[in-house]
């Protein structure tokens, strides 16, 4: 199943800081050098995919 904009689960910074265990400013940075995309909500706040933020951990656990 693939997942579409409506089906996507959406994590704030906080949440995949804690996964990569940083902090929001570095997952911020990230998102700001095309490292990982950002999705605005209406209000403004960022969120990212979780399917994107676990595969890319996955990718740097790969490379370890």
């Amino acid at each position: 199943m693939s997942e579409t904009p409506e089906t996507t689960q959406l994590l704030t910074p906080s949440e995949v800081a804690e996964i990569f265990r940083v902090s929001p400013n570095t997952v911020t940075r990230w998102a700001n050098a095309g490292k990982l995309a950002v999705i605005f909500t209406p209000g403004g706040t960022r969120r990212y995919s979780e399917a994107q933020v676990l595969a890319l951990r996955a990718g740097l656990d790969d490379q370890r």
